[in-house]
């Protein structure tokens, strides 16, 4: 049953569901796994770290509602239910239990580089089906690059 009709040709409707809904994806997974380190979180470093933290919730959860909402206006359902999430979120996440402060800086640091290699990916393959959705992907990736050198500059100089 299609309840709103998408302005857009099948092949271009696939690509475009494809990136949208892996977005979608990996969005509300981040938002997840930091939300988990941020009530474990320990160390020297743990109120700072434990603040950027919501900043990185915050923005996950907004894009995930916008991309979720442009989903739909297209007519392509998005799927944001936990099952759906746990069954194919693939980002580095945090371990279980209590985490030191330069670890949760390092998981997460990751989980966004991870991220922003997908979403590149996604920019790529919706350039010309739907630049409109490659417009709101870029805005996502310029957000997350920025959330994730906060994260990289917390762990400098790297010891070794």
């Amino acid at each position: 049953m299609t309840v709103v009709k998408s302005p857009l040709p099948e092949p271009a409707r696939q690509v475009t569901f494809d990136a949208l809904q892996s977005t979608l994806v990996d969005l509300l997974g981040i938002s997840l796994i930091g939300k988990q380190a941020h009530w474990n979180i320990v160390g020297p470093r743990f109120r700072s770290i434990h603040l950027q933290l919501d900043e990185v919730v915050s923005t996950a959860r907004s894009y995930a509602d916008t991309v979720a909402e442009r989903a739909a206006a297209l007519g392509l359902p998005p799927d944001g239910r936990p099952e759906t999430i746990a069954s194919a979120f693939t980002l580095p996440a945090p371990k279980d239990g209590w985490l030191r402060d330069e670890d949760v800086v390092e998981v997460i640091a990751e989980t966004l580089g991870e991220a922003i290699g997908r979403l590149r990916e996604r920019i790529d393959a919706t350039a010309q089906p739907d630049p409109v959705t490659q417009d709101l992907l870029i805005g996502i990736t310029a957000e997350l690059e920025k959330q994730r050198w906060m994260f990289e500059a917390e762990n400098w100089p790297r010891e070794s």
